[in-house]
């Protein structure tokens, strides 16, 4: 479940870009602007979200991880993401992993060894514990897409008060004076969210007796909007590996019958390949 959410962040928080730049992690910017970067690195790399961010005395690159769970080779995976961000596009990173879930948090946020003064690496980044975020923190904000971590924050508010915890945030979102596409949108996100810590019956039970049916209606859409994304986003990727595959295949020689047969891939397709 956990890697599930990770896969699918970039469909959930594209739009939180600007909240976690501005109230995480205090940035004071002008433009930020989405590059698209495909890390080269073999693994689950859907949830990499990397921006232009213009600030007031240079130019970086920010980059947000969203995890699930905790990843011993979370270092690794984010000096290698470093390195290609600076080689691509020649900004300096600033990088920081945002960490939601059940479990308490326990990775590593840096790499560092010293062998003689020629050989030596101090590599760290920053990571941002939302259990630790405070609810009335959140609230008292006008960063309102961020309440769309209200059910993971606060771990010990949340621990304490159960169910009556998620009935706050959602009696919190509601009463967000925003339009009701976007309160629409934070309640779709919420409650995907909300799926870390808490069963499915429980989360309508509440969201439905809270929020307003006409709103549940059209999250509803948006929920659509996002599943629809995810098999699209996983369709693209196995047609990719199937791709990279053939390529290989027919590098060492084999048959154009026989690479359609394991990679799935059409004959014409394949043909193409060749060229």
């Amino acid at each position: 479940m956990s890697q599930e959410y990770d896969v699918t962040a970039k469909n959930i928080f594209s739009n939180l870009a600007d909240d976690i730049a501005s109230y995480f992690l205090g940035l004071k910017f002008t433009k930020l602007d989405e590059l698209n970067i495909e890390f080269t690195t073999i693994e689950s790399r859907e949830s990499d979200m990397v921006f232009k961010c213009t600030t007031e005395n240079r130019d970086i690159a920010l980059h947000i991880e969203f995890q699930t769970y905790n990843d011993s080779k979370m270092p690794y995976r984010m000096l290698r993401y470093a390195t290609e961000i600076m080689e691509k596009h020649n900004l300096i990173p600033y990088q920081v992993v945002v960490y939601f879930s059940k479990n308490e948090l326990k990775m590593d946020n840096n790499l560092d060894y010293h062998l003689g003064e020629e050989n030596l690496l101090n590599f760290c980044y920053r990571i941002i514990d939302v259990g630790k975020i405070k609810f009335e923190d959140i609230i008292k904000t006008k960063y309102y897409d961020l309440y769309t971590f209200l059910p993971v924050a606060d771990k010990d508010k949340r621990q304490k008060e159960k169910e009556a915890y998620l009935r706050k945030c959602a009696e919190a979102i509601r009463d967000m004076p925003v339009d009701k596409a976007k309160k629409s949108y934070i309640v779709t996100t919420a409650e995907i969210l909300a799926g870390i810590i808490y069963d499915e019956e429980v989360i309508e039970k509440i969201f439905s007796e809270v929020i307003g049916m006409s709103i549940l209606e059209e999250s509803k859409i948006y929920k659509k909007i996002l599943e629809k994304g995810k098999l699209e986003g996983k369709k693209e990727g196995e047609k990719e590996k199937s791709i990279k595959i053939a390529k290989e295949l027919l590098k060492k020689g084999m048959g154009i019958d026989e690479i359609a047969e394991v990679t799935e891939l059409s004959k014409e397709e394949i043909k193409k390949l060749l060229n």
